[in-house]
């Protein structure tokens, strides 16, 4: 797929997402994929390799939870390639971010995307998340499929703001998991989500602090 052809569809996928194209960083969504193409060589950071697919699966998974984030302080628990919290940063200059991965080569991706793609509104840190332990708190922290939800929410809990969220990406809705975060009195809502292109489930489990 032509450059042109990738614009289009990143163009028309942020469109079916409610965004309008012409207050993100489209070219530099598509360097990311550049950047991460190439490094995908050697480091194997994603077992997608077809541009077109990284768009889908990618770009539009992370921008797809735009909504649901809560405030200007947030956290990525286990960024990997960094997705969704570098692609979040890029779509909302306003908020900080910080990317948390204990994996070095995914640590030194990002140290290089963020150098490549002169992004200021990201801190990285190479640490597991039982290891962390910031100076101030945060408004929304994600995670990508990182760990089961109990887990995921007593890893985080603490270092989440009053009134702030957790939210976790899952793909199919993750009916065990759920019961046992009901059964632990964690109250949660649950949201089915409409990717662009992607002909798959997307569910987001969305953990509020009251």
């Amino acid at each position: 797929m032509s450059g042109g052809d990738l614009l289009a569809t990143l163009h028309q996928g942020l469109t079916d997402l409610g965004e309008d194209p012409a207050t993100h960083p489209c070219q530099t969504y598509l360097d990311y994929l550049a950047l991460l193409g190439r490094w995908n060589r050697a480091y194997n950071l994603t077992g997608i390799r077809d541009r077109k697919q990284m768009l889908t699966h990618h770009i539009f998974d992370s921008l797809a939870v735009l909504p649901f984030i809560r405030g200007a302080a947030c956290l990525d628990v286990g960024s990997g390639a960094g997705l969704p919290g570098l692609i979040l940063a890029l779509a909302r200059p306003a908020q900080n971010w910080c990317l948390l991965d204990s994996n070095n080569k995914k640590i030194r991706f990002l140290r290089q995307a963020v150098l490549e793609l002169h992004i200021d509104n990201v801190t990285l840190v190479h640490a597991r998340v039982e290891d962390y332990h910031p100076a101030t708190n945060y408004s929304t922290i994600i995670s990508r499929a990182l760990s089961a939800l109990p887990a995921f929410y007593r890893q985080v809990i603490s270092l989440l703001q009053e009134h702030g969220r957790i939210i976790a990406m899952k793909g199919v809705k993750p009916e065990p998991e759920l019961q046992e975060l009901q059964a632990a009195g964690i109250n949660y809502t649950v949201h089915a989500l409409q990717v662009p292109g992607l002909n798959k489930q997307r569910h987001l489990v969305v953990m509020d602090k009251t």
